[in-house]
């Protein structure tokens, strides 16, 4: 038998996989249903565009709620424990890069991994460049477009 590695997620990420959950189950899939059924209502299905749009849509918000429930299945909340001054899963971290562009990122599980809001995963060629490191520390991301320096300023 195949074991599962556990999830380890923030209490934060965890936090919006149960938002998330919540919201597909109670608002999103009962709207795309009831709209399925005011489509099938209407007529002839069979060439209609906007009904297997639909469909599809809801086959996916359906497939997300399962990944979600089997993340929060093997979910294990992690807490910053010993060093605060050192790069581990849950720092956030400020870094300054070439140009003097200074960005926050929070480290985390690929399971709740979303650049767009600051939540890079340990797995990607930044978080795993900055796993172990201090602030001062200079560290180097060698990525698909190129390599990249970042100075880290500080580590919560």
């Amino acid at each position: 038998m195949v074991r599962e590695r556990p999830v380890v997620l923030t209490l934060e990420g965890k936090a919006q996989l149960e938002h998330e959950l919540e919201q597909l189950r109670s608002v999103k899939v009962p709207m795309l249903v009831s709209r399925l059924q005011q489509l099938s209502n209407e007529g002839d299905i069979s060439d209609n565009s906007e009904y297997e749009d639909t469909k599809e849509e809801l086959v996916l918000a359906e497939a997300r709620i399962r990944e979600i429930e089997h993340i929060l299945r093997r979910a294990q909340v992690i807490t910053q424990e010993g060093r605060r001054d050192v790069v581990q899963l849950g720092s956030r971290v400020t870094v300054v890069d070439e140009e003097g562009i200074t960005e926050t990122w929070v480290i985390v599980s690929p399971e709740e991994a979303n650049a767009m809001q600051g939540r890079i995963s340990i797995e990607s060629p930044v978080g795993a460049a900055l796993l172990g490191k201090r602030a001062g520390d200079t560290v180097v991301v060698q990525a698909p477009g190129g390599e990249t320096r970042f100075r880290i300023q500080s580590v919560e």
